[in-house]
């Protein structure tokens, strides 16, 4: 019976394995295919040296390529850690030789997760936990796309119309599809105020009256004609096509986004969490894995969410705290965004920020302060399973 720790370094059609013993000697290296006959091989192989004992495993990736070696070894009910990739390059300067191979790599992260103790688990979230990940973070790419385009969009008009560039906000759908059907000065001239009003009223544009107005105005303001004028026109025309067709998608994966988030058991108690809505919850559950059993105390969940300063003290200089460097994007996000919303409509969160800036915090230092505190206002109510009050219940003595 041994003690085995198998290191995984994950590519996306092969990854490279090696199992170490007690000693760090290499007990088996070996390279293979991202398909599950020959993953299975490797688990019974590694499983096999151990004889029975406890075996250990190590990735650097939680999502994408490993997800099929992941998913194996949980239903083999083995124990997994995560290293992140950053952890491993730097790791590997501690390492004799300076080359890097993925064989190399795969021995660090065996070697690492056999010394420290500080490696986080991986462990299998729940079926709404896992659906909600892959919905908020197709949102995520959804929402990069459109900010792309919006951007192309505004930098295309404005080489050609920068006086209608300055007077339309192209998020909207108003000016979006104003600009479907105009986009040169001269042609929004040649149709007028009327004629442009009862075009947009006809498209179901709000305030048509006012954009056609706004539009003219522009056009007022430009009689000179840019080169090239009708081959950016047609750019101006698909990019805000793209937009529009974008804004739909995100409308609808929202729906979707919502509609699995209610299902959740945490739903109603992070809605009732001023500043969390739908899909900041839904980005909080897919951040956590649907549960706090991964997190010992509130410290560590603010650690994991980037809230929790980190000292950075050096001889006689203390008392100096910087952001962590490791810590979970997207949890963080949610944790200051709901914070900052807070303040406008809770009482408690706005007396709180107040006093964070009486004691002469800036603005963002004191939404962070915030945003620690209200984790540890979260897991409380998680724990309790009990939905946020402004007025919390009175205790009583026994």
């Amino acid at each position: 019976m041994s003690r085995i720790w198998a290191g995984i370094d994950c590519g996306k059609a092969h990854h490279h394995g090696i199992a170490l013993d007690t000693d760090g000697k290499r007990r088996l290296s070996r390279r293979v295919a991202n398909d599950e006959p020959e993953l299975l091989r490797l688990i019974d192989d590694v499983l096999a040296l151990a004889d029975g004992g406890q075996v250990t495993w190590a990735i650097d990736m939680t999502g994408g390529e490993p997800a099929l070696l992941l998913a194996l070894l949980l239903n083999h009910g083995q124990e997994v850690l995560y290293i992140p990739g950053r952890l491993v390059n730097r790791a590997s300067d501690g390492y004799r030789g300076e080359g890097k191979t993925d064989a190399r790599d795969a021995y660090v992260i065996a070697d690492q997760a056999r010394m420290r103790r500080d490696l986080r688990p991986v462990r299998p979230g729940d079926e709404a936990a896992i659906e909600l990940k892959l919905l908020t973070g197709r949102r995520s790419d959804l929402v990069e796309d459109r900010t792309r385009v919006v951007n192309r969009l505004r930098g295309t008009l404005l080489s050609m119309f920068p006086a209608l560039e300055r007077a339309l906000d192209v998020t909207n759908t108003g000016p979006l599809r104003l600009l479907t059907g105009y986009q040169t000065p001269a042609a929004i001239r040649r149709a007028g105020t009327t004629r442009l009003t009862k075009w947009l009223a006809n498209r179901g544009v709000r305030n048509a009256r006012t954009l056609a107005e706004t539009a003219t105005e522009a056009a007022e303001r430009q009689h000179t004609a840019i080169p090239g004028e009708k081959t950016i026109a047609k750019l101006v025309h698909t990019l805000a096509e793209e937009v529009m067709v974008l804004n739909e998608r995100i409308t609808e994966i929202d729906r979707l986004i919502e509609g699995r988030f209610r299902e959740h058991e945490l739903a109603d108690i992070l809605l009732s969490v001023p500043g969390i809505g739908p899909t900041l919850g839904a980005e909080f559950i897919a951040a956590t894995g649907g549960t706090l059993d991964a997190f010992d105390s509130p410290d560590a969940l603010a650690a994991f969410a980037g809230v929790a300063p980190a000292p950075r003290d050096s001889g006689k200089v203390s008392g100096n705290l910087h952001r962590p460097r490791a810590y979970h994007r997207k949890l963080q996000r949610v944790s200051y965004t709901s914070a900052l919303i807070s303040v406008r409509f809770d009482p408690n969160s706005r007396k709180f920020y107040d006093r964070k800036r009486a004691e002469g915090k800036k603005h963002v230092q004191a939404v962070l302060a915030l945003a620690r505190r209200r984790i540890n206002v979260i897991w409380a109510l998680i724990r309790d399973r009990r939905c946020y009050e402004i007025t919390p219940p009175a205790t009583t003595a026994a």
